[in-house]
């Protein structure tokens, strides 16, 4: 086993560790700083020869970055499976990266309160791109309706989207701070479900599937993002008066962090300057946003809260209309509406060229649908 994630990582301890050395396997330490440290990605491929590596666990992120390194004369025929995990991969990645090396990814999920795997496609079983897998043996998932308090109401219908809750012996006590233990915890037929803050739902066949996250958290490449760090940060301008962080779409990140800042009446302040000064603000690296937009008024709800589903639709919207420029589609239109399975799906509207741009969507972990 590979052990590539950083050692302070709940998969590097678990998944990658002790799971193993329990089995009796060997393992290879990727450097403490994991698939980060020198020249770990850039010889790689080196590594699982030489060591004759038969498993490893990533991130959507190496396996793009993974993609531009040579496999070259290197004999990795002792690869069975990789695992990936920690945020949602690209149907087009999986079909590039099993094309180039021949080796299956099993996608899972799971969190660090319920020892990093709630889920996953079974390696020697059948596996179904996009589905994050079965549950595992003993860790009870489902998909629940809850209503407008936050109670469980209903267990969701086959296929129908819900918040995914989990109960095992896997699943921590709660936090030791009892003021994170809020709304954590969800009374179902007199039990104790963890809450997990996913939307997902499960087919007839027992597959779990996302459909979005219900936390507020921007996942990087698997590092989890509080956006409170961002805005807090930005709200310490004199020329802010509101400010709202979410996840934009990366190809190679997943999603990587964006502000939106509504300012102050007359303050005269730049979108660079912005970005400068909250990147000094930040200390978490990963953190610090890509890009500050200046918003004439941010989008609220009836009762004054930021609505950030529309920060993020517009996000959605600004990564098709790139891609569409930069390969020269014209765009009719964009429609965002939720599909009963799908989730979010973004339908695009073009005047020639629908292939193209599908293609360039595709390496996205939204859903999209192209046509001329």
């Amino acid at each position: 086993m590979f052990c590539g994630l950083p050692l302070y990582h709940v998969n590097a301890q678990l998944v990658t560790g002790l799971l193993p050395w329990i089995l009796g396997d060997h393992v290879v330490l990727g450097t403490p700083e994991g698939y980060r440290g020198r020249g770990v990605i850039a010889r790689f491929w080196e590594i699982v020869a030489h060591y004759r590596v038969s498993r490893f666990s990533g991130v959507p992120t190496i396996y793009s970055a993974l993609l531009d390194v040579l496999v070259g004369k290197n004999d990795i025929s002792s690869l069975e499976s990789a695992i990936c995990g920690a945020a949602p991969m690209p149907a087009k990645l999986i079909d590039l990266f099993e094309a180039k090396t021949g080796v299956q990814i099993a996608e899972g999920y799971g969190l660090t309160e319920a020892a990093c795997v709630s889920s996953l496609n079974p390696p020697l079983g059948e596996k179904r791109p996009g589905s994050i897998g079965l549950r595992l043996p003993y860790q009870q998932m489902r998909a629940i309706i809850l209503d407008e308090a936050g109670r469980f109401q209903r267990a969701a219908q086959t296929d129908e989207i819900g918040t995914l809750v989990i109960k095992g012996p896997n699943v921590f006590v709660g936090y030791l701070d009892p003021r994170y233990n809020k709304d954590l915890w969800i009374e179902i037929d007199g039990e104790q479900w963890l809450n997990t803050g996913d939307l997902g739902r499960q087919d007839s066949d027992g597959y779990f599937w996302l459909a979005g996250r219900r936390k507020e958290l921007i996942i990087r490449g698997g590092h989890n993002i509080d956006p409170k760090l961002i805005e807090e940060a930005l709200h310490k301008h004199p020329a802010v008066a509101v400010a709202a962080a979410v996840g934009s779409p990366d190809a190679y990140a997943g999603v990587v962090p964006v502000a939106y800042v509504q300012t102050k009446p007359g303050a005269l302040v730049t979108e660079e300057e912005l970005l400068d000064f909250a990147a000094a603000r930040i200390p978490e690296r990963a953190a610090i946003p890509k890009r500050v937009r200046i918003a004439h008024q941010l989008p609220l709800t009836g009762v004054g809260k930021i609505f950030k589903p529309a920060l993020q639709q517009q996000e959605i919207e600004n990564v098709i209309r790139s891609e569409a420029e930069t390969a020269g589609v014209a765009i009719i239109n964009i429609a965002l509406d939720r599909d009963p399975q799908l989730g979010l799906v973004a339908r695009i509207r073009t005047a020639g060229g629908a292939n193209l741009l599908q293609a360039a969507l595709d390496r996205y972990a939204f859903n999209s649908e192209v046509r001329d």
